[in-house]
């Protein structure tokens, strides 16, 4: 229709300009030139007024893994951080950040276990695609090995360490996310090996739920700093 052969002609448009133009706008931030335009499907786009790009905003994607370690008798353990940094300082979490420019998301993973945890870790499958609208993000979590119990507290990490199964601290767990993740790697996985898991079905699509480790249901987490949580 008209409006899209008027995004097409603002993309030529953009592209005479040169492919520097998305560049150059992004290094700069949003500068004055900029309008408020609504795109074929009806949301609102910051579109340059000289070459036509637009400031798309898209959420975030973070990357992790749950590192597991296995000794020479076969007790599995998971590889947990204690945050040292807002939000959630003093919190446990699994080894995850934002993903870098230029690198894959199996490698951001692996990076992020180097950088809180000093750990050399082996990404395997995908374990989990989270996604929380609230604050826009994208969660891409992986199963990943440690091969050897090497490991040091990273420049946002006051503590990191080996928990057995049984001794994960649920109520001292920093992000839902980390729960869900947690949850389904540790349970989901004895039932359905190897799946790739989502987030946990809410009415409404309520992204701030825990799951309980002894039920398996999904609830609020607050109660459970009150000692409520039998882990």
């Amino acid at each position: 229709g008209a409006m899209r052969s008027n995004v097409f002609r603002q993309g030529l448009r953009a592209a005479s300009v040169g492919m520097t133009a998305p560049s150059r706008h992004l290094s700069i931030g949003v500068p004055a030139g900029f309008e408020e335009v609504k795109d074929e499907d009806g949301r609102s786009r910051q579109v340059c007024k000289s070459c036509g790009f637009k400031n798309y905003k898209n959420p975030k994607v973070v990357v992790g893994s749950v590192p597991t370690y296995r000794d020479s008798q076969g007790n599995e353990s998971i590889l947990l951080v204690r945050r040292s940094i807002w939000p959630r300082q003093g919190y446990w979490t699994i080894p995850a950040g934002y993903m870098e420019l230029g690198e894959t998301a199996e490698a951001g993973a692996a990076r992020e276990a180097r950088e809180e945890a000093n750990a050399e870790v082996q990404i395997g499958s995908l374990l989990a695609v989270y996604t929380v609208p609230r604050i826009s993000i994208v969660q891409l979590f992986y199963r990943s090995t440690l091969p050897t119990p090497e490991f040091s507290c990273g420049t946002e990490s006051q503590e990191v360490r080996l928990f057995k199964k049984a001794e994960i601290p649920w109520g001292e767990l920093a992000f839902p996310t980390v729960n869900w993740a947690l949850y389904n790697r540790i349970f989901t996985d004895e039932k359905t090996p190897g799946q790739v898991y989502a987030n946990p079905a809410t009415p409404g699509g309520n992204t701030d739920v825990w799951y309980n480790p002894v039920s398996g249901e999904i609830s609020s987490k607050p109660n459970w700093r009150d000692g409520e949580l039998n882990a």
